[in-house]
């Protein structure tokens, strides 16, 4: 008859390992789904705000925003802006937002 001694120890050594590696898994994931809602918030601000004709301003509330690191593009073409913000998050995924807004009238670029 084998022993079977020490085997409930090894089977809790496996499963608080894989137990870490999937705490990890989703953490990271929160923290990318995190950093895409502040993307998408700073694109937002930013094209809202130049819309109104305040790029400059703009930029700077949608760096507070965006994660760290984060480049911001404003573009205006006639009367349409657009905003896209680029971040990396960990892990190596690139997140991506962009806003398209309508230019207010009497607002120039």
């Amino acid at each position: 008859m084998t022993s079977d001694r020490g085997a409930a120890t090894v089977e809790a050594a496996i499963i608080m390992v894989a137990l870490m590696v999937v705490l990890t898994l989703v953490v990271g994931a929160l923290m990318a789904v995190t950093d895409q809602m502040r993307c998408t918030d700073a694109a937002r601000e930013a094209a809202r705000l130049a819309a109104r004709g305040e790029v400059d301003r703009g930029r700077t509330v949608a760096a507070g925003l965006a994660p760290r690191g984060a480049d911001i593009l404003i573009r205006r073409d006639g009367d349409a802006v657009s905003v896209e913000v680029h971040a990396d998050a960990l892990g190596g995924i690139h997140l991506q937002a962009d806003a398209h807004v309508i230019a207010e009238p009497g607002t120039s670029a």
